[in-house]
């Protein structure tokens, strides 16, 4: 059995501006467990860095331990990658960003890879608004140890093995938007619809990106009982609207009725449209956010969507003033000025 993807594809599959098709940004065919979510949001990734016509080369994946952070694998094959240790993806995604800000950084993790072990660095790269995408695939289990429950687990549900899960769940949306989050959104595997153009804004937001996504798992948690499985997704989903992205200097051929939708430009002149659909929703009120998460919680439903978006955001490199050229391009001379500059400096703390 080979885990390499055949060469072929049709000629005349559709091209991006830079003249690519998928086959440019597919990976290795997966090993995970077929029907799984987390191949559909690797799916999602590869046609919304294809439809921005990002460059492959320069995209950084990075990803920790877990069902989710094997899919970097399984898409963006011809991208830098690093797969790192449990929880400790946002690290080494500080330190690449820290080195080469020029690069797309998407970082993939998961429920047990965030919202347990990894739960200190994830506070802290939020803090921070590191300029990134950060794509949580939650399922609600460990589906590499055989399903234990998660931390996002939800109270009552049931495992596969029988069991009821007696712990409140960490709702990582609820967090993001509470720590600060620039940009944080929720989706489901099995939407590509809404999931794809939510990853093209993630992408094109400045500052720190998160999207929550729903990913059932087939093996260990799709059974009845579980708010983790697709028939309990699928019946109890709540959408906050119809959401697209406008690359920028495109022409908009599509219209929507007056007053029903609202366009968000986002920092490198794109923008998102956003058609409302659920009553009461701002995208621009993080106390509104929270509610809505809040309120669709009592009502046991997922509210998926964009949920919230800062207009005017500070990331890392601003607030820090570092470099604006990639600190791997500066030579030595200009990091190590010699010891005449370094006297000077010492004179003035004197």
């Amino acid at each position: 059995m080979t885990y390499i993807r055949p060469k072929f594809r049709h000629p005349d599959l559709p091209k991006n501006d830079l003249g690519y098709t998928t086959k440019e940004y597919e990976g290795s065919l997966s090993t995970l467990c077929a029907g799984c979510g987390h191949d559909s949001i690797s799916a999602s990734i590869i046609e919304a860095c294809f439809e921005l016509s990002i460059p492959p080369h320069r995209i950084a994946k990075l990803s920790g331990i877990g069902c989710s952070s094997k899919t970097p694998t399984y898409f963006l094959g011809n991208s830098h990658g690093f797969n790192s240790v449990h929880g400790r993806m946002p690290s080494v995604a500080t330190g690449a960003n820290m080195a080469n800000r020029e690069l797309t950084y998407i970082g993939v993790s998961g429920d047990g890879d965030t919202a347990s072990i990894g739960m200190g660095q994830f506070v802290h790269v939020i803090r921070r608004n590191l300029n990134m995408v950060y794509i949580v695939m939650n399922n609600g289990c460990y589906g590499l140890t055989k399903g234990q429950d998660s931390a996002t687990a939800d109270e009552g549900s049931k495992s596969k093995a029988g069991s009821v899960n007696p712990f409140q769940p960490i709702d990582l949306a609820g967090l993001a938007l509470e720590l600060g989050a620039s940009f944080v959104a929720q989706s489901f595997s099995g939407d590509k619809q809404q999931l794809i153009p939510l990853i093209k804004a993630a992408i094109s937001h400045q500052g720190f990106a998160f999207i929550n996504v729903i990913s059932p798992c087939v093996t260990f948690n799709n059974n009845p009982g579980s708010t983790k499985s697709y028939d309990y997704v699928r019946e109890h989903i709540e959408s906050t609207g119809k959401t697209d992205l406008v690359p920028e200097k495109t022409e908009i051929l599509t219209s929507y009725e007056s007053g029903t939708g609202t366009n968000v430009m986002m920092h490198d002149g794109t923008y998102i449209r956003l058609e409302k659909l659920a009553s009461n929703r701002n995208p621009f009120d993080r106390m509104g956010a929270m509610n809505a998460l809040q309120n669709a919680r009592n009502r046991s439903e997922i509210l998926t969507g964009l949920l919230f978006v800062e207009k005017e955001t500070e990331n890392l490199h601003q607030t820090i003033n570092s470099s604006d050229r990639p600190l791997n391009t500066l030579m030595q001379e200009e990091l190590c000025p010699g010891s005449s500059v370094l006297a000077d400096i010492n004179d003035e703390l004197r």
